[in-house]
């Protein structure tokens, strides 16, 4: 395999989708990772080994997968894509040395090669008869694989250097000063060589201690100005920088939010993070790596000119230590790569186990677990320990090398100078200025050098960004709806539906539902039969992935989903409170609250008496960085929230469920009110809450196995009597 083959995974869910990009690389079609995406779907799980083998014969490959050892896998036709450490996928390209070398192509690190012994440690488990396999899938394109239309290939890059360099236009003014005063500050520190020189060949020589005076007032004064545009740069520097830094993160968070809601199922909090740190590392080279760069090359094309016009044989010699000093750095650029990925893959990793490790500290004390979850945690920073100690190893061997290579040309230049003045080709003083001048050479070729390494970070960077840039916007086509046509039902029609499209089974199945206008429907089952997925379809949380799934007679698909939600009130089960005032949590939309709105809801959700006895009330602030609620308290606050929108639609999930009986049975009265004229859903355990409804449907494993009133289904003594007798003690 080529290494123009190799596809590298932007976060930990990629590997499988990264490992079908680089096969059908191989056999000379390439798709991006988004395209794949849409034939390989990512859970939070990643993808499995049916999802890839599906997604491969869409795209027109034979696929054949099965348990193997190590032996009979060297010996088979390559490359093929393995389950790696029951977690992650491999390409394995190349078997060398007799069955003995495994070149395998990681989307996580790159290209590795292992021993026999160290391959069957990431990839053969132990079967019940002593002998170790693993799993491999070998795929072999057919004609329709070259057959598929080219326009489904390659998708846009998204975001690049040239998006980047966008967001300088609006401070061009500023960076053209920028620019200015790192031109004054290069023209008066080519003063000094000839100052030095001048210093040594007359004031010296002379004996003129005025001269020398007045040369050393001269270099001082040049420190000055050098001093103060320095100054002026930083300053203006600073104000452009956190300007565009901020815009970058605004953008980002603007796309995040534009985002469909499947989006942040198959993203670990941890790489949402390490993305947000990319864009630190973006700033960083744009607003000081760029600039300096520039400063580096006009002072080395000015020196390097007066080098040459001292001696080109000692300019030479410089050249040629630089680009030994170039060349080796360039042979550590792939292994950085490597490490920064890897680096980035354990580092989402200890940022997810930090945070829950920190937020559930509580339930770790009462279960007694301490030091099981400590220890886990101290593993993740191990792996982490051992991610950084390679990169030092890899820098140290690097600052090594170059360090012998600078010193080196340092040591020539030095007796090639004094081999000139003893020759009497030059005098002292311009040996002097020479190595003044070699000294501020070096400088710059070394900052070029970290400019290289700069310039590799942000590219991997604009990576993990531009994949969230070139995603999909949920409301992303025009002329869609905002506004009902027809009445204010809900209708299902054969609707089924799996979150992972390759599972065997469906989580919903043929569902056929009407959910009539001003009416209240109660959907009831056993905890995993489908209740909570219905309601998130209904919201447009996913798309349904059979049937027809219409609002107000209209596919909910045709609907603009923000302006969609905005019309609907809801509380789900792990509804969140924000942390600022209760107010806020109440009136959470971007107009200023409306008082006698939110009070009336509170009074509807029956906290409002406890909000009054508060001693700043409506604006006490609430959340995890506010005063402490019950769970019941925190239903309460979330059911005004949904009263407050004044919706045409209702939606709530087990909204009740932490409550005690009085106070849900007036709450209950309370929203019993508020409904009419409201096209209402609700999702309840506690059968009570429910038996008033005006339909109640019961769902059983993903399909609906009873419709009718409290009275109808308790009378047949189906699922639903059997759900409800013991909670309101009907008997046998």
């Amino acid at each position: 395999m080529k290494h123009t083959c190799f596809q590298r995974q932007h976060d930990s869910m990629q590997c499988g989708i990264a490992c079908l990009a680089m096969l059908c690389r191989h056999y000379g079609r390439k798709y991006s990772l988004g395209t794949l995406s849409h034939y390989c779907f990512a859970t939070t799980e990643g993808v499995s080994m049916l999802g890839i083998s599906e997604a491969a014969q869409e795209l027109g490959f034979s696929t054949v997968s099965g348990r193997m050892t190590t032996d009979i896998l060297a010996d088979a036709a390559l490359p093929c894509i393995l389950h790696w450490n029951q977690n992650h996928f491999v390409v394995l390209h190349k078997v060398t040395g007799k069955g003995r070398k495994f070149h395998v192509a990681d989307p996580g690190k790159g290209f590795i090669k292992y021993t026999k012994e160290e391959f069957e440690q990431h990839w053969a488990v132990t079967q019940p008869d002593g002998t170790r396999k693993g799993i491999a899938m070998f795929l072999e394109p057919t004609e329709a694989f070259y057959e598929r239309k080219k326009g489904i290939n390659e998708e846009g890059e998204g975001p690049s250097f040239s998006f980047l360099f966008g967001y300088f236009k609006e401070y061009r003014k500023i960076f053209f000063i920028i620019f200015l005063t790192l031109l004054v500050g290069s023209l008066l520190q080519l003063l000094l060589p000839f100052l030095t020189q001048a210093i040594v060949d007359r004031g010296i020589r002379d004996k003129d201690v005025g001269l020398v005076w007045l040369i050393l007032l001269g270099e001082l004064m040049i420190v000055l100005g050098r001093t103060a545009a320095d100054i002026i740069r930083r300053r203006l520097l600073l104000h452009a920088s956190m300007r565009i830094n901020i815009s970058l993160v605004s953008d980002f968070f603007i796309k995040l939010l534009r985002l469909p809601m499947p989006f942040f199922d198959t993203k670990l909090m941890g790489d949402l993070l390490q993305r947000m740190g990319d864009h630190s590392r973006v700033q960083s080279f744009l607003t000081d790596q760029v600039l300096n760069v520039m400063f580096t090359m006009l002072s080395f094309f000015v020196f390097g000119i007066v080098l040459f016009i001292y001696n080109s044989l000692i300019f030479a010699v410089f050249l040629l230590g630089s680009v030994l000093y170039g060349v080796w750095i360039a042979l550590f650029l792939e292994r950085r790569k490597v490490l920064d990925y890897e680096f980035f893959e354990q580092q989402a990793v200890n940022q997810n186990r930090t945070y829950r490790f920190i937020t559930s500290m509580q339930e770790i004390k009462l279960q007694n677990c301490e030091q099981r979850r400590r220890r886990e945690w101290e593993d993740t920073q191990k792996d982490l320990f051992h991610v950084q100690m390679k990169s030092l190893k890899l820098q140290q061997t690097q600052q090594a090398g170059s360090i012998f290579i600078n010193e080196l040309k340092n040591i020539l230049i030095t007796v090639l100078a004094a081999t000139a003045v003893i020759d009497g080709s030059i005098t002292l003083g311009t040996m002097l200025a020479v190595q003044y001048i070699v000294g501020q050479l070096n400088s710059p070729v070394e900052q070029l050098m970290g400019f290289i390494y700069s310039l590799q970070d942000v590219r991997i960077s604009l990576e993990r960004i531009s994949e969230i840039h070139r995603a999909e916007d949920e409301d992303g086509r025009e002329g869609l709806l905002t506004s009902f046509t027809g009445s204010k039902s809900i209708e299902f029609s054969n609707v089924s539906f799996k979150y992972d499209p390759h599972a065997l089974k469906n989580t919903l199945s043929d569902i056929t539902l009407s959910i009539p206008e001003g009416r209240v429907t109660a959907i009831v089952g056993a905890s995993g039969s489908g209740k909570t997925t219905l309601i998130k379809l209904m919201l447009g949380y996913y798309k349904v992935m059979g049937g027809t799934l219409c609002v107000a007679g209209k596919d909910i698909i045709g609907y603009n989903l923000k302006w969609w939600r905005s019309r609907c009130g809801v509380v789900m089960q792990d509804g969140v409170i924000f942390s600022e005032s209760i107010a806020r949590n109440i009136a959470v939309d971007d107009g200023e609250p409306d008082t006698e709105r939110m009070e009336q809801a509170a009074r509807i959700a029956c906290i409002h008496d406890y909000i009054m006895s508060l001693p700043l009330r409506y604006g006490t602030k609430i959340g995890p960085d506010g005063v402490g609620l019950s769970q019941g308290q925190k239903q309460r606050i979330l059911i005004a929230r949904a009263v407050y929108k004044n919706p045409d639609f209702i939606f709530l999930d087990e909204a009740t469920n932490a409550l005690d009986a009085r106070n849900e049975r007036e709450i209950v009265e309370n929203l019993d009110r508020f409904y009419e004229g409201r096209t209402v859903v609700v999702v309840a355990h506690r059968l009570s809450t429910v038996r008033n409804a005006d339909k109640i449907v019961v769902l059983d494993n993903g399909r609906i196995v009873e419709e009718g009133t409290h009275s109808t289904l308790t009378a047949a003594k189906g699922t639903y009597y059997n759900l409800v007798k013991n909670q309101l003690e009907l008997g046998n």
